[in-house]
C-alpha cells in the first residue's frame, strides 16, 4: 500500500467554453460563489490540477411593462414679439453676426394698452340744444355787430351815467388850475360889454359845506347831499372889487339835480339873501376885508348835467360894508342906480361864475369823450 494520500477524482477539462445565455438586460444581481472543496495536497510526481473556472449565475429580469398612450405633446410655443419692440432674433439661414456688431435700433419698451370706456351713442335731444345754443350765440353777436353799424360808436358819445361819475372825482383828480385858472378872461362881460380880466387871490381847502355856505342854504341842498366844497377867491384888474367862486359837488343823480333846478326857478330861490353864500377872505391878500358884511351880489346856478351846484359873491376890496345886497340877476338889469350895479359888482359875480362854469363842463366833457 502506497504512502501517498488518495485524492478525489478530477473530471476531465472541457475542450470548449461553457456556453452562457445571453441576459435580456445587461443589468445582473451576482450570485454567490460556489462553495469549492479544498484540493488535496498533490503526492509526489503528481501533476497540478487545472484551476476550476467560476461562474456567476444571473438573474433574470422581467420586462418592461408596454408604455401607455399619453396626450399628444403640445406645439412648440411661438413668443410673441411686443408691440413697438425691435426683433433682434436672426432669419434662418441669415449669416449671425459677429460677436460685438452694433445694431443701429432704439429698443423701446413693450407698449401698454388702456381699456377705454364705452362712448355712448350721441343723443338727438342734445344735439338739438347744442344747435339751437349755436344759433343763439350767433344771433346776439350778429346782433350786437348790427346795432354798432346802425348807431355808430356809442362809446365816442358822452354818457350822462359817465359825465355825473366823472364829475364826483374832478375835485381830487383835476388840478386845482384847471378848476379855477390863475386868470380869467371876461371879454364884453364888464357893465355896457366891457371886458374883465380876473386873477386869482387864493384857493381854500376842499372841505363840507357847512364851512362856506349859510345854514340856511345847506339845508336847502340837504335833499341832493354835499359831496365836498371847492372854493377861490378872485380881483378884479384894478383891485377895487373881490369875488369869491366855488362849486358845491352833490350825491344826486340826473333826477335829483334836476328837481333842485326847478325848485330854485319856480321858488327864486336864488334871489334871497338869506340863501347868499359865504365870502372866502385870505389875510394879507387885496381880499384880507372881504367878510359877511361886505358881500354886494351873488349867484347860484343849479346844473343839471353834472351834479354840481356853482355860486359867487362879489363885493368891495376896500372892506366897506354894504346894507343890501342885491342878486347879480337885479344888478345887471337896466337902470339899476343901487351902488353895487353902479359898481358892477353883479357883473362880476355873475362873469366870474359863469367862467368857472365853463371851465367845469369843458373838464368834465373831455375826460368823458373818447379820442378816436
Amino acid at each position: 500500500m502506497s504512502t501517498e494520500a488518495q485524492r478525489a477524482p478530477v473530471p476531465p477539462r472541457p475542450t470548449t467554453p461553457p456556453a452562457v445565455p445571453a441576459p435580456p438586460v445587461p443589468r445582473a444581481d451576482p450570485a454567490p460563489p460556489a462553495p469549492r472543496s479544498a484540493p488535496a495536497p498533490p503526492g509526489p510526481g503528481a501533476e497540478p490540477a487545472p484551476p476550476v473556472e467560476t461562474t456567476t449565475r444571473l438573474r433574470p429580469v422581467p420586462p418592461a411593462p408596454p408604455a401607455r398612450p399619453g396626450p399628444p405633446p403640445p406645439p412648440a410655443a411661438t413668443r410673441r414679439r411686443p408691440v413697438g419692440a425691435v426683433d433682434l432674433t436672426p432669419r434662418p439661414g441669415a449669416t449671425p453676426a459677429p460677436p460685438g456688431a452694433y445694431y443701429a435700433y432704439a429698443e423701446t419698451p413693450a407698449e401698454t394698452t388702456t381699456r377705454l370706456r364705452p362712448v355712448k351713442a350721441r343723443s338727438h335731444v342734445r344735439t338739438a340744444a347744442a344747435a339751437v345754443c349755436a344759433v343763439l350765440g350767433l344771433g346776439l353777436i350778429g346782433g350786437a355787430v348790427t346795432g354798432s353799424w346802425l348807431t355808430g360808436d356809442s362809446a365816442a358819445e358822452p354818457h350822462a351815467d359817465s359825465a355825473y361819475t366823472v364829475s364826483r372825482s374832478v375835485w381830487h383828480s383835476v388840478p386845482v388850475d384847471t378848476l379855477f385858472p390863475r386868470t380869467l378872461k371876461g371879454d364884453g362881460a364888464g357893465p355896457g360889454a366891457t371886458d374883465r380880466r380876473w386873477t386869482r387871490v387864493a384857493v381854500a381847502s376842499d372841505s363840507g359845506c357847512a364851512a362856506g355856505l349859510d345854514p340856511l342854504l345847506v339845508e336847502t341842498l340837504r335833499p341832493v347831499g354835499c359831496e365836498r366844497l371847492l372854493r377861490a377867491t378872485y380881483t378884479d384888474a384894478t383891485r377895487s372889487s373881490v369875488t369869491t367862486v366855488g362849486m358845491v359837488v352833490t350825491e344826486a343823480g340826473a333826477e335829483g339835480m334836476s328837481a333842485l333846478s326847478t325848485r330854485f326857478t319856480t321858488q327864486r330861490l336864488a334871489a334871497r339873501s338869506d340863501l347868499m353864500p359865504r365870502t372866502y377872505p385870505v389875510k394879507g391878500t387885496v381880499a384880507a376885508g372881504f367878510g359877511e358884511r361886505q358881500r354886494a351880489s351873488w349867484t347860484v346856478h343849479v346844473l343839471t348835467e353834472v351834479p354840481v351846484v356853482v355860486f359867487s359873491v362879489s363885493g368891495f376890496a376896500d372892506g366897506r360894508t354894504v346894507a343890501e345886497p342885491q342878486p347879480a340877476a337885479e344888478a345887471m338889469s337896466d337902470g339899476a342906480t343901487t351902488a353895487t350895479a353902479q359898481a358892477g359888482l353883479g357883473h362880476e359875480a355873475k362873469g366870474v361864475a359863469d367862467r368857472v362854469e365853463r371851465t367845469l363842463r369843458r373838464t368834465v366833457t373831455d375826460l368823458t369823450e373818447t379820442p378816436e
